[in-house]
């Protein structure tokens, strides 16, 4: 195949290049499957453990819906920035929710 009009060619193949970036531009990078993070406080009751709370959120909370229990402890307590697994009672802890 023979280009006849080379300039007009470069011209349009230009075109559609910038028509290409100029819509990448235009549409928005945020994802509408994306689910904003959220946290819950909940208080410490007496015989409250870092276990019980775990599985009760394993049991009740889409955010940790098929994770281990053991997975949930350590996230609660990296949240929390707790160093071991003591609680006291009606001490605060956030838990992360959708």
């Amino acid at each position: 195949m023979k280009l006849k009009n080379k300039v007009k060619f470069v011209r349009t193949i230009l075109l559609v290049v910038g028509l290409i970036l100029f819509i990448n531009f235009l549409i928005p990078d945020k994802s509408y499957s994306y689910k904003e993070l959220e946290y819950k406080k909940i208080a410490v009751l007496s015989g409250d453990t870092l276990w019980s709370i775990a599985k009760e959120e394993q049991e009740n909370n889409a955010y940790y819906h098929g994770k281990d229990v053991r997975e949930i402890i350590q996230d609660i307590k990296k949240v929390n920035g707790l160093s071991n697994a003591g609680l006291r009672i009606n001490q605060i802890l956030e838990i992360p929710t959708y």
